[in-house]
């Protein structure tokens, strides 16, 4: 999925983080390379989501660091941070339900390889629907609208927050297809949560399972496909 001399883009070290008074994430300390793709597991509640909000700038900071390309983000605001690259998939999805297809991806658009014409090309159900309101779509098309929208901003770290939950099992095919595509021959940095381990090991290349806010587990996709005995120690079910 990556060069294994690939510099690192992202690298979180002590992290502790949470919401009001509350620390969800304790120690939280991982590294992401350029070009790589990390699946994040775990049961419901474990810190998967805040995770992914700490490093977008929505949880409140109480210890850490959080480099981004060599620079500390952790003080920075949330719009301050998509500036810097981190482009983010929420599982509310977000889009402008009143606007096009086409004026969701030009109204957040950044210069950058990431065109319209080359979104249409990764998710052609939205070149067929682009003047289709953002809200006559489907859920699965609506959740391809929002990655379309994270990726007109041509960011360098792309975060996905369960990006198949609810949808349709042909959906998900699809849907997984186009982000295979995107980590593998893209080469695009990202960061996937999911709860079912076997709809994402395929298209990353390592994993980190989390337990009560702590990682617990770290490895390459392809062991914990080989041998899922350590996944389900801590996630449980990882059958299809």
């Amino acid at each position: 999925m990556s060069d294994l001399l690939a510099p690192d883009l992202l690298t979180i070290d002590g992290l502790h983080a949470g919401y009001g008074r509350a620390v969800v994430l304790s120690d939280i300390a991982f590294r992401l390379a350029e070009g790589e793709a990390l699946a994040v597991l775990g049961r419901n509640g474990v810190g998967k989501t805040t995770l992914i909000d700490s490093i977008v700038g929505v949880t409140r900071h109480f210890a850490g660091s959080l480099m981004l390309a060599g620079r500390e983000i952790a003080g920075l605001a949330p719009e301050q941070r998509a500036t810097l690259g981190v482009g983010w998939v929420p599982q509310e999805r977000n889009i402008f339900r009143s606007l096009t297809v086409e004026e969701n991806l030009t109204a957040v658009a950044r210069p950058g390889a990431w065109t319209v014409e080359r979104i249409y090309a990764l998710f052609p159900r939205l070149g067929e629907r682009r003047g289709n309101s953002g809200g006559a779509l489907s859920g699965g098309e609506q959740q391809m609208l929002a990655i379309g929208r994270a990726l007109a901003t041509n960011p360098r770290l792309l975060l996905l927050d369960e990006p198949t939950e609810g949808l349709a099992p042909i959906i998900v095919e699809e849907l997984l297809r186009a982000l295979d595509r995107l980590f593998r021959e893209e080469r695009m940095a990202a960061i996937i949560v999911e709860q079912h381990a076997h709809k994402v090991l395929p298209i990353t290349r390592r994993a980190v399972v989390l337990e009560r806010g702590r990682v617990v587990l770290e490895a390459s996709s392809a062991a914990l496909l080989a041998d899922p005995a350590p996944l389900e120690r801590f996630v449980g079910v990882t059958q299809r």
